[in-house]
């Protein structure tokens, strides 16, 4: 069949695409930016469609020829996004009918009882686009699923963090609540055997693994499965889901817009109430992943470095999104510019090593304190953080994150462009390139560009670029130096 993925680009999609590939489906993605999808492994075998949900005209294309449509996106974290996620799924539910797709299938979270829909405006939002799409006069399946525990997730990323960084846990109550974690391997295996179920099936299913347990047995359990001591959990009760987000955001590398929603979807017992899935999807032959299993699966994926796609792989809500301009007059407007250059003593492939390997645990090569100072600051006011890390120690695709950037452009063995998603008066890039030299050695370039908005950007500049000599200057030098030492050792 022909398969149209939302969300490609994201957790979940991005793991789908390539299964769907492997059943032996064609796989159309549909994406606001087909650079996003350049690099990953399975993209010359999927077709990449540029459309918008938000843009109902953009969207016939890509629904054409379309056997079933999977919708996986949602504006986490993002102002305004319960209209913007219902208006999204509208526009989603009229193109499918009206291309005449066989089946909707659509990825959400646990129902939320009459009384916490108030308390929990993510799960309130998950249901109506839900309803949304049952109601589309295409036939529709809801999966339900609570926590997702696989490598990568949100979720997961959450409770390893805070497990791994706190011996000692000052907990709010909703650490009591009961929740069913799934794997996120069974929920792939949902959404792939969802696209043949039979034409009648227009309703939603709850799904979940064998376990049943507090967010407090998880990271117990969690301690257990990675080796580490039993964790001491002091219960405080003036956590709020609000403070709480925030105590998040301090301890892991999830951001407070996106903790927050995850936090409270945790203050309300998500169990699954049936498990009428079994009757079309049946349960694998040793049965659901268990939730022990699900963790050793995913730690092995990390230390393996092998997790495919990670939470920060989505889009970040209010993030630039525009790619560097390329009009050298930067279209009449003010660009400032920090150009670093150094010979290097290495040849250009050692160079680019050096390069690719940039960020998460080798760090930014100069200042970490400023770096780190930089990231708290973006915490605190909202922004990602420092913390993202990256998905792979050595090599990195067109669209992932890296830290506070996301990677704009990459040509192998001489270019690296970073986009910055940091909260700022304005928009910032930060280019790396290598490039050959006499003698077998290399030249290094880099470049910072900043292009303010207002006042209060023209501001900003003024306020760290006595800064750069040490950081930016810190960086070039740190790097050249550090492809030397690569090119002695090898």
């Amino acid at each position: 069949m022909r398969c149209l993925v939302t969300g490609a680009t994201g957790y979940v999609g991005g793991r789908l695409a390539p299964r769907l590939l492997a059943e032996g489906h064609t796989v159309r993605c549909l994406v606001r930016r087909a650079a996003r999808l350049r690099d990953v492994p399975w993209a010359a075998d999927a077709e990449i469609v540029e459309a918008d949900l938000r843009a109902p005209e953009t969207l016939p294309a890509a629904f054409d020829g379309v056997d079933v449509a999977y919708y996986l996106v949602h504006s986490l974290g993002q102002a305004g996004f319960e209209q913007a996620d219902r208006e999204a799924a509208e526009h989603f539910a009229g193109a499918a009918r009206a291309a005449g797709v066989r089946r909707i299938v659509y990825l959400g979270g646990p129902e939320p009882a009459a009384a916490d829909r108030a308390e929990s405006p993510h799960l309130r939002s998950r249901a109506e686009v839900g309803r949304i799409l049952l109601a589309s006069g295409v036939p529709t399946v809801v999966l339900r699923a609570a926590v997702i525990i696989g490598s990568g997730s949100a979720s997961f990323e959450m409770m390893r963090y805070l497990t791994e960084r706190l011996p000692v846990m000052l907990t709010p109550r909703w650490v009591r609540s009961r929740v069913q974690p799934v794997a996120v391997r069974d929920v792939l295996r949902y959404l792939v055997g969802c696209a043949t179920l039979p034409p009648e099936v227009n309703r939603a299913f709850d799904i979940g693994g064998p376990d049943v347990l507090t967010f407090e047995a998880m990271m117990q359990r969690y301690a257990h499965v990675a080796g580490l001591r039993r964790r001491v959990v002091v219960r405080v009760r003036p956590l709020t889901p609000a403070l709480s987000s925030y105590w998040v955001g301090l301890v892991t590398p999830v951001p407070n817009a996106i903790a927050r929603p995850l936090v409270e979807s945790l203050t309300h017992e998500s169990v699954a109430h049936e498990h009428d899935i079994a009757r079309y999807v049946p349960d694998p032959p040793g049965g659901l992943t268990g939730f022990d299993e699900a963790v050793r699966l995913a730690l092995a994926k990390v230390r393996d470095a092998a997790v495919e796609t990670r939470w920060s792989t989505a889009s970040v809500p209010n993030a630039p999104a525009e790619p560097l301009p390329s009009d050298p007059g930067w279209s009449g407007g003010t660009a400032y510019t920090d150009v670093r250059t150094r010979a290097v003593d290495a040849p250009p492939e050692v160079l680019w090593r050096v390069i690719e390997g940039v960020g998460g645990e080798h760090g930014w090569y100069s200042f970490p304190l400023a770096w780190a100072v930089r990231g708290w600051l973006d915490r605190l006011v909202g922004g990602v953080g420092l913390r993202r890390g990256r998905r792979d120690p050595h090599h990195l695709r067109v669209g992932e994150a890296l830290d506070f950037w996301r990677v704009e452009e990459i040509e192998p063995g001489r270019l690296l462009r970073l986009r910055a998603e940091m909260r700022l008066p304005g928009r910032a890039w930060l280019e790396m390139r290598a490039e050959p030299a006499d003698g077998g050695r290399s030249r290094y370039v880099q470049r910072a560009v900043f292009l303010p908005r207002g006042l209060a950007g023209h501001a900003y500049w003024g306020s760290v670029a006595p800064f750069h000599a040490v950081v930016f200057g810190g960086m070039a030098r740190n790097i050249a130096r550090g492809a030397e030492q690569v090119a002695v050792g090898s």
